[in-house]
C-alpha cells in the first residue's frame, strides 16, 4: 500500500475495532505545535509553565482559572479554542464520532481549520487502501478550497491556497498580461502523469479537470460512496450525471453554499438565469442500497447531489452535507 497524505496526521493515530481513528497523545501534541500555542519569546511565565505541563501530559486536565490566568487576550482565546477542541477530541469514542457530534449539534467556537483538518484525517482513513490518484485528488474537494479556471471550455480546478501563492509570489505576470488562467502553471492530472501525484500528494499541485475529463466526475462519485460509507455505514452509488432531467424531485444535496443556493431555486420551480445554471460544476445521482433507512417521503427515489462554484469562481465543498443533508430516518453511528 502506497503512503499518501502525511499532512493529515494518520500516522500519529490508531484504529479503534470498529475501523475508527483513536485519538492518541502524539496527535494532541501535534496540535500543541501548532504557531498559534508556541510561547512566543514575550510570553509569561505562566503561559510557558501551561505550554511545557500539556506537552508532558497533552490529556492534563486544564482548568479555566489556568487560561483566565494568561496576560495576554489573544493567547487566552487560543488555549480556550485549542482545550475545548481537545477535550471533545477526548471524550468522544473515535475522531470519527467527534465529527459527527460537532456536525450534527453545532461546531461552537471550533474554528474551520480544524474541521477542514478532522475532514483530511478522517478521509485518509476511509480512502486507506486506495491505489487511485483520480479518487484522492478528487478527495482533496472535500477538505481544500479551490479555484476553477475555464479553459477551453474545460473546468480545472486548482487548489486555493497554491494559486493564491503563485498569484503573490511566482506566477509569471505575463500570465496575466495574456489572461492565462492562475492553474495553467499547474500539472492537470491525466493517464500519464497521474502516478507523479503520490511524490506530491500533500504538495496539492496537480489540478483536475471537473468539465471534461469523465474520470475526474467518476473519481469525486467515489469519494462521496466512501465517505457516507465509512462515517454511517451505510452502502450507496453514486454516478455522475450529464444533466438532471428527472422532474420529479424527492431530495437533494448541495456540496456547497451556491449549489444548496441554486437547488433550492430549481426545487421552488424559479427560473434560473444562464449566470447561476454556468456556476453549476457537476452533478450526482445518489441511491441507497437498503431503503429501510430512507425518509419515506423519499423511498426509493434517487438523491440528487449538486456541487458547484461562486461568482468569482471559488469552490468550498461542505461534506457535512453528505451526512447532516441525507433524507435518513436515523443517524448511524460512527466507528
Amino acid at each position: 500500500m502506497r503512503e499518501f497524505w502525511v499532512s493529515s496526521g494518520h500516522h500519529l493515530t490508531r484504529r479503534t475495532e470498529g475501523g475508527g481513528l483513536a485519538v492518541t497523545d502524539e496527535l494532541i501534541l501535534a496540535y500543541l505545535a501548532r504557531p498559534e500555542l508556541l510561547p512566543p519569546p514575550q510570553a509569561s511565565a505562566a503561559e510557558r509553565s501551561l505550554h511545557a505541563a500539556l506537552l508532558a501530559a497533552p490529556r492534563r486536565p486544564v482548568q479555566d482559572s489556568e487560561v483566565a490566568g494568561l496576560d495576554d487576550a489573544d493567547a487566552r482565546e487560543n488555549w480556550e479554542v485549542l482545550l475545548a477542541f481537545r477535550d471533545h477530541l477526548i471524550a468522544a469514542p473515535s475522531i470519527e464520532a467527534a465529527y459527527l457530534d460537532l456536525i450534527r449539534n453545532g461546531t461552537g467556537s471550533t474554528p474551520p481549520l480544524f474541521l477542514n483538518q478532522l475532514v483530511h484525517l478522517i478521509l485518509r482513513n476511509a480512502l486507506d487502501e486506495c491505489e487511485d490518484p483520480y479518487v484522492l485528488r478528487a478527495g482533496e474537494l472535500l477538505f481544500r478550497a479551490q479555484r476553477v479556471s475555464l479553459q477551453n471550455g474545460a473546468a480545472l480546478l486548482a487548489d486555493a491556497e497554491i494559486v493564491d501563492s503563485q498569484e503573490h509570489g511566482t506566477h509569471s505576470p505575463l500570465l496575466a498580461m495574456f489572461g492565462q488562467e492562475p492553474a495553467s502553471d499547474l500539472d492537470i492530472l491525466n493517464a500519464e502523469n497521474a502516478w507523479t501525484y503520490w511524490s506530491r500528494s500533500d504538495a496539492f499541485t496537480m489540478a483536475l479537470n471537473i468539465g471534461s475529463d469523465p474520470r475526474a466526475r467518476e473519481a469525486l462519485a467515489r469519494v462521496i460512496e466512501a465517505w457516507i460509507r465509512h462515517l454511517l455505514h451505510m452502502q450507496v452509488n453514486v454516478e455522475p450525471l450529464s444533466a438532471i432531467e428527472d422532474h420529479d424531485w424527492r431530495w437533494f444535496v448541495g456540496l456547497d453554499a451556491e449549489a444548496s443556493q441554486i437547488g433550492n431555486a430549481l426545487w421552488e420551480g424559479r427560473t434560473i438565469g444562464e449566470d447561476m445554471r454556468s456556476r453549476v460544476l457537476a452533478s450526482f445521482r445518489l441511491t441507497f442500497s437498503d431503503v429501510s433507512y430512507v425518509d419515506d417521503r423519499v423511498g426509493d427515489r434517487p438523491v440528487y447531489i449538486l456541487l458547484g462554484m461562486t461568482p468569482d469562481r471559488i469552490l468550498r465543498v461542505k461534506p457535512q452535507n453528505l451526512i447532516t443533508g441525507l433524507p435518513l430516518k436515523a443517524y448511524a453511528h460512527a466507528a
